[in-house]
């Protein structure tokens, strides 16, 4: 059979968020402020990192590619939903809607590869501070993120490829908000098992892999505090890694929820809330983590301020 007789759905109908028609004003204006605040906190991020100095440290140099994530990933699906709750047909082409599915792997597997390498130059400059500068260095970094880039870009391509080789026959409604692969598998008139089985495995490597070299980073990091005899130094510790820390939480704790334990969530709205959670909560609270619980932040955005204020002089 060919590719183009696979399916005969042109287009899929998202049946959206769980809310009644007189509350999507008012979810309309808050998801509207909550994705202003994500593109433009994680934008005021990466110009900090651009502008201060001090800041040019691998540290930095994940979180601004973190950032610049965060900003992709709440667009992939975000302004979508946006246009859909001004809407009563919520319909997304086939090929928008597979392109759509694409891009939402590729930066929800690129932040997981970012959080590990940030969690990987923690426990360097915890655990081994006078080789800091000689372990990370520059094309270190940058291999790290290229590596990131690479393998998501493979993980999402391998889901998508697999995706277009199935048969939709005539169910074409989406329980979601956004083309989310397990939601479109339920869909399938064909055979998913090599899909799910894709699916698991691929998302064992990809989420779980990580997150336990994150678990396995701090477990040293909490042992090399605990034979610093400094209280001063133990608290130096602590507030490098309080803001990853708090970033691993909300963004694991949403991920294992939704994929790895389906029958925890076995309500669509539960699935629903929960995929919120890390596509719009998550990427809007980073900046305010990184810059409130971070004393370079707070810093570099003193001088920001400061250096307005002086021009606007």
């Amino acid at each position: 059979m060919s590719p183009e007789n696979l399916s005969s759905v042109s287009e899929f109908l998202l049946l959206g968020l769980p809310i009644w028609p007189e509350q999507q004003a008012v979810f309309f204006a808050l998801f509207l402020g909550m994705y202003l605040t994500t593109v433009l906190g994680n934008l005021l991020i990466i110009l900090l990192i651009r502008l201060d100095s001090h800041l040019h440290t691998p540290m930095y140099f994940f979180l601004n590619h973190l950032a610049l994530t965060d900003i992709s990933f709440s667009s992939v699906t975000v302004p979508k939903m946006l246009m859909d709750m001004q809407t009563k047909y919520k319909s997304i082409p086939y090929e928008e809607c597979i392109s759509q599915m694409y891009f939402f792997i590729f930066f929800a597997d690129l932040d997981s590869f970012l959080i590990t390498s940030m969690a990987y130059d923690r426990y360097v400059a915890i655990c081994h501070p006078l080789h800091y500068t000689a372990i990370m260095r520059e094309g270190l970094c940058a291999f790290l993120v290229a590596v990131s880039w690479i393998l998501s870009c493979a993980n999402s391509l391998s889901h998508t490829l697999l995706l277009t080789r199935q048969s939709f026959c005539d169910a074409n409604t989406v329980p979601h908000f956004f083309c989310d692969l397990a939601a479109l598998l339920k869909l399938s008139c064909s055979d998913t098992f090599l899909n799910e089985l894709v699916m698991f495995t691929v998302g064992v490597v990809v989420i779980t892999l990580p997150f336990m070299c994150i678990l396995v980073s701090y477990g040293y990091i909490g042992a090399t505090i605990l034979r610093v005899p400094s209280t001063k130094g133990i608290h130096k510790a602590l507030s490098t890694c309080g803001s990853h820390l708090s970033v691993v939480s909300l963004y694991y704790g949403s991920i294992f929820g939704q994929y790895l334990f389906p029958t925890i969530s076995s309500s669509i709205d539960k699935d629903v809330v929960v995929a919120l959670m890390y596509t719009v909560v998550t990427p809007m609270l980073n900046p305010f983590i990184y810059s409130l619980r971070n004393r370079d932040m707070k810093e570099a955005l003193g001088k920001l301020f400061s250096r307005a204020k002086f021009f606007s002089w």
